[in-house]
């Protein structure tokens, strides 16, 4: 067998309609768009969501709830999972590595869900007061650490330097 004599089958392939090749080819003149309107203009291309002038889905749907952008979005950890791991101490980069949690987002919280039996240091943003409970009552130290502090942008140090330059 050699490559260069392969061949699809008869009938296989089709040769394209080549539209607007004059009046004798049957698909002349209008390229089979019809006469006139918007589908039959080059270059048309109907927007996402459209229905023939119907009022679309997406805005005949009521609007619900709304996002607050300054909402903080924490990792949570329970004391239960705490409990199955490995180690004595733990804090958010430990966590990390043992792939507890994906991302620290806005801080590590630690929730009081699940019963804690021995003794552990847990470093975390954010506590819960039953968490602390838990932890302490194991014999354990709950220690806040300081909240993640997204660093001011450039805007943001202007308009500090302008209220400094005002107060005085």
């Amino acid at each position: 067998m050699n490559l260069s004599q392969l061949r699809p089958p008869k009938g296989q392939k089709q040769k394209n309609q080549r539209v607007g090749q004059g009046m004798g080819s049957g698909r002349g003149k209008y390229s089979g768009r019809g006469a006139k309107g918007a589908k039959s203009i080059s270059g048309y291309s109907r927007m996402r969501g459209f229905e023939g002038g119907q009022m679309p889905l997406h805005r005949r749907l009521p609007k619900r709830g709304f996002t607050n952008i300054f909402g903080k979005e924490f990792s949570v950890v329970n004391v239960g999972k705490l409990e199955t791991l490995e180690g004595g101490a733990f804090d958010p980069q430990a966590l990390l590595d043992l792939g507890v949690i994906h991302k620290v987002k806005d801080g590590l919280k630690i929730l009081g869900s699940g019963d804690l039996k021995r003794k552990i240091t847990v470093k975390a943003h954010f506590f819960s007061k039953s968490a602390i409970d838990k932890i302490q009552a194991a014999g354990g130290t709950a220690e806040v650490i300081a909240p993640r502090v997204v660093a001011p942008t450039k805007v943001d140090k202007a308009k500090v330097d302008k209220k400094a330059e005002k107060k005085k």
